[in-house]
Parts: structure tokens; sequence; C-alpha cells
């Protein structure tokens, strides 16, 4: 694609898993509204990159495998030096890793903004304080100066997928008659799982609802959403593993709520802007991944002394208890539930 010099060439870099690359979006679509003439580049993950080809306000994606056939310096190095054609005049790194860091250092951009947290920050010509009080929606503007106060950070990802898309799902969907509730039960972290059986019980009392209720994640949580599909009768969809992430966002946007553990569908959620519930089990909302969208809401046990007892989750409780998503009821969840639902139905 030709350069165009009389336009700003902007370079996001974000490497991290999905959950991150959604709440770039912002970011994104904010640098655009303060550079409107800029071509707006980003380097992803492959796992990522359709999240970025979506997006109405980038110009490109690169995909850069740095765990696969792109993982050594010698790829790196022949990665930064492609990337410099495009003679880029502004970079800005959510990202905080050392191999980010190196890339940065490589491109020599003019411009460039990074955390102060991030590996080797002395490769940024300006580093920003990086606020974990704050949502990550609203660190990331900051990054690009946007002055956060109120309720001004509340930007939502937008996600445009094609016709394509669209008509996929809707014939997915088209024999269900009831309205939808999207249950995501998975995690990467065992310890952000809220309770298979606990998932049941929420899932059963939305079917006697007359809800339809349908399942979604990655490969890796089909196995999850297969047993608590067989275990409710009739009106429930297994969708884990058979959809693109943006295949995933435009069945959430035919739903009335979507119930998920602190995770990326949490994210999702918020793109298709739909009532999102998070459930926090090992973790809290005051890490600053929460749904802000409105009627959006979460749910945490507090007061237990052992909680947070990571900021990413663990693969198993640390005392063998569990507390914070055995003790964290159903029937809890069931009300938030009713209360989202009521209130998105006025």
């Amino acid at each position: 694609m030709e350069i165009l010099k009389d336009k700003e060439r902007i370079l996001v870099i974000q490497t991290a898993f999905l959950g991150d690359a959604i709440l770039t979006l912002p970011m994104i679509q904010k640098l655009k509204e303060i550079f409107p003439d800029s071509l707006i580049d980003v380097i992803s993950i492959p796992q990522t990159q359709e999240v970025f080809e979506n997006s109405p306000y980038v110009n490109r994606q690169y995909s850069y495998d740095k765990k696969g056939n792109q993982k050594s310096l010698f790829s790196l190095f022949r990665f930064a030096r492609e990337l410099k054609k495009n003679k880029y005049t502004h970079l800005y790194s959510p990202h905080r890793s050392f191999r980010t860091s190196m890339l940065v250092y490589l491109l020599d951009v003019e411009n460039s903004f990074g955390f102060d947290s991030a590996s080797l920050n002395f490769v940024y010509k300006k580093t920003i304080r990086y606020d974990n009080r704050i949502h990550e929606v609203s660190r990331n503007l900051t990054l690009i100066g946007v002055n956060v106060k109120n309720e001004n950070w509340k930007v939502l990802p937008e996600i445009k997928n094609s016709p394509e898309t669209v008509v996929k799902i809707n014939n997915l969907i088209q024999d269900i008659k009831n309205p939808i509730v999207a249950i995501a039960p998975g995690s990467v972290w065992q310890t952000k799982k809220y309770p298979e059986e606990h998932f049941e019980i929420v899932s059963k009392h939305l079917i006697d609802r007359n809800y339809s209720v349908i399942f979604i994640g990655g490969q890796s949580d089909f196995e999850i959403c297969e047993r608590l599909a067989s275990r409710i009768s009739g009106k429930s969809l297994n969708c884990a593993g058979k959809l693109s992430i943006c295949e995933s966002i435009e069945l959430l946007k035919l739903s009335k709520l979507l119930i998920c553990n602190d995770s990326a569908p949490t994210h999702m959620g918020m793109a298709a802007n739909i009532p999102v519930l998070t459930i926090y089990c090992s973790t809290v909302p005051e890490f600053g991944f929460s749904p802000y969208n409105k009627y959006s809401s979460t749910l945490s046990l507090d007061g237990l002394k052992c909680k947070p007892c990571g900021i990413h989750g663990r693969k198993n409780c640390p005392i063998n208890t569990f507390d914070c998503g055995l003790k964290l009821t159903p029937e809890t969840v069931i009300q938030k539930v009713e209360e989202i639902l009521t209130l998105k139905e006025k």
C-alpha cells in the first residue's frame, strides 16, 4: 500500500491475548478521532488478528507469531526491517513485554509511547504512568494523551462484521424461537472458572424461564460446554470451538445477556454491546477488566482473606478450598440475572 506522506502513519503494538486485544480497540478509535487523516496499523498475534481486521479504524493488521515461526531474534530483526519501510510517525504500545520493547527499539519511531512499567521502558521516547487503580480502557487512553475523567473513558470497542458472518449467525439461530442468553463457562485459569455445577443450576433456571441457552468459548471449552448442554433438556446449543471470535460477537449481538467468568468473553460482550454479568472467583473487578456498558454488572464474593490470590488466576486454589467460587451461590447469580433481564426488558 502506498505511504501517504501528508498523513500521520501510526503503529499500535498489542501482542497480548484476546481480552487485551479487544480492550485496545477504544484507544485505536480515539486515535482516529485525534488524527482523522491518519493510517493506523496494528501488530497482533495470529490468534487475535481478526479482531483488528474487523475494526473499521485499522488500515492494516500485521500478524506476529512470537511463539511460533517468528520466535527467533533473527525473525524479530527481519520483521522490524520490513516495518521500518512504512516510516511510522507515531508508535503506541499498551503491551509491556521485553520482546515488544525490543521491537520498539529496532523501529526507532520518532514519537513512541509506552507505559513506565514496560520492560526496557527507556526505549520509548515518552513513558506514561501505568495506573493499576483504573480500568484497562482508561489506562490505554492515557497512553495516547486523553484526559480521562468522569465517564468519558467508557468507549465501547467496535467490530464491524462482514455480511457473510451476519448471514451465517442468522442461519445458525433461525430455528431458535425463545430469547437467547449466552453462557461462557470456560477460562484458561481454573480458579477463574465459576463451578460447573453452579452454571448448570443457572442454566436450568433460564430454560425454565423460557430462554434458550447458547454456550460459547474456544475449542478448549468444548467439553465443559458439551457437558452442560447435555444436562439441560432442549433449548440449548453448544457453539464452543465452532465459531470464530467475530462470529461469536455477532451471535452475542442477538442475545439478551452474557454470563461469563473474568475472561475474554466479557470483552466480546462489550463489543456486542449487550448486558454482561461477569462472575469473579479468584480475581476482583478492581484489577480493571470489568464490563462497563449499560446494564452490565459483576458478582464477587468479598471478605475472603485469600482473595485475590493472583492477578491472572491460578491452575489450582492455593489453599484447596475454592471458597471464592463455591460459596458464591447460584441463587445469588440467578437473582442478579433476573435484575439485569428485568431492567433490560423495561
